[in-house]
């Protein structure tokens, strides 16, 4: 396509309004990823979140922590924090701390959109391509000049505990109505808005960084080697609108001979979870760590609720254990079906517990094969066993985030512009080139939207 970001040296630049902070958050997360792949190939501007509400006691968890950090990350202003990685920068908008006021919204909007637009220039990159995360990025980019816009759907946001649901849906549907491409990982909740999105719906899966999550790598951490096996594992966010505490509490007290290893920040009080004698919070790791702690579980858990949320969600874990080659015990909603051939999906709680049970047995038995007196039976379990480990990594060989952000190229740019490379996107348009005009002040619908957090 001719005419892409004149200030980019004729590629398209592409602006991301996240739903993760980058400087707080997990990085496993698909916009933090397909953005670090396509930067590879584009200039990229990560704009941390612009949260759905101020953070308040009673109405949210851990408020003036929420805050704090928020303001931290805000001090960091621009920066490139990819080493090797000139082409993906991060900046933190700064905010008026006035939700409650359409004006101040408004006002929110525009020193946001300025914030971008002078963040770009300075970065000598265009703005044509706008990525959308965050529902309430949908007041900004009408200020900003951009030539497509893309909504990453990769969450029903206004089911967010939290969130103000009746303004979040507001935006949500205004930017399904406005968005070029509207981007999914759940086909349960594309089908249902494919009224509102027609054939500007696509599913975009969620990928992996296989080489992050290879087979081998860092020696176990001393933390988790200090931990007697076998280990039921979890490593991600422990939020309390997600994870299902009881079904954890559940698991431990139902296997007291193993050991269940948590690995992540979280929102809740676990008080009553870690009294028990075989359950042991690590706390947050750095996602380069990751992979070195699921290497040492047995049994992997998705321990979900059943909520709007879940049953709308795609997590990017399940790929990650299965490029562990880690038997994997989940609770049952839409996305996970596709994967019943190497996990273990649970209908119920008893169901749940039954099948960590027979992977742990499993595990056991793969484990005594390794011994040289194991018996011929027992090393037949062994090879099994890691043939199944082998077949869970096969399931996600072809799922990689560099995959995945070439399909996002080939949708907004075109498989030709994308197969000319970097070198041929830099010359310069001939004459008679249609370049294709430049999208802003896009029309609004009213709305009692709230701004950042």
């Amino acid at each position: 396509m001719g005419g892409w970001g004149v200030a980019s040296g004729g590629r398209a630049g592409y602006v991301c309004f996240a739903a993760q902070d980058w400087w707080y958050h997990n990085r496993a997360h698909s916009d933090v990823q397909l953005m670090l792949k396509l930067a590879e190939q584009r200039p990229v501007l990560f704009v941390n979140s612009i949260a759905m509400r101020m953070p308040l006691p009673g109405r949210s968890s851990q408020p003036l922590r929420r805050i704090l950090r928020k303001a931290r990350s805000m001090a960091r202003k621009v920066q490139r924090p990819v080493p090797g990685l000139p082409g993906f920068a991060v900046m933190t908008p700064v905010l008026l701390p006035f939700y409650g006021s359409r004006t101040a919204r408004a006002l929110n909007a525009r020193l946001i959109a300025l914030q971008v637009r002078l963040a770009a220039r300075s970065l000598r990159m265009s703005t044509d391509v706008c990525v959308a995360t965050i529902p309430t990025a949908a007041d900004v980019v009408e200020h900003l000049p951009h030539r497509t816009l893309v909504y990453n759907r990769s969450d029903r946001h206004s089911a967010f505990p939290e969130a103000d649901t009746a303004s979040v849906e507001v935006l949500e549907r205004r930017l399904m109505a406005t968005a070029d491409h509207v981007l999914y990982v759940s086909g349960e909740l594309m089908a249902a808005e494919r009224e509102l999105t027609g054939d500007r719906a696509v599913f975009l899966d969620h990928g992996v960084d296989l080489e992050h999550f290879a087979a081998e790598g860092s020696p176990e951490p001393a933390d988790l080697a200090a931990i007697a096996r076998p280990r039921i594992g979890f490593f991600g966010a422990l939020d309390d609108f997600v994870v299902d505490f009881d079904l954890l509490a559940r698991v431990a007290k139902e296997h007291p001979d193993a050991q269940l290893v948590l690995i992540g920040d979280t929102t809740a009080d676990l008080g009553a979870l870690t009294g028990l004698p075989n359950v042991h919070h690590l706390g947050f790791r750095p996602y380069a760590e990751i992979p070195s702690y699921g290497r040492g579980f047995d049994v992997a858990l998705m321990p979900w609720l059943d909520n709007d949320w879940v049953r709308h969600c795609n997590p990017i874990k399940l790929k990650e254990y299965l490029a562990l080659g880690l038997p994997v015990v989940s609770t049952d909603f839409p996305e996970v079906r596709r994967y019943r051939e190497q996990i273990a999906v649970a209908g119920t709680a008893e169901e749940f517990g039954e099948a960590v049970g027979a992977a742990l047995a499993a595990s056991a038995s793969a484990s005594a094969s390794a011994s040289a007196s194991a018996s011929a039976s027992a090393s037949a379990h062994g090879v099994d066993a890691a043939a199944a480990a082998q077949r869970r990594r096969a399931a996600v060989a072809a799922d990689s985030w560099a995959a995945r952000a070439g399909e996002l190229l080939d949708l907004v740019e075109g498989p030709k512009t994308r197969a000319q490379g970097p070198a041929a996107d830099d010359r310069t348009p001939t004459a008679g080139t249609p370049a294709p005009p430049a999208k802003s002040q896009v029309p609004t619908a009213e709305a009692q939207a709230p701004t950042a957090g």
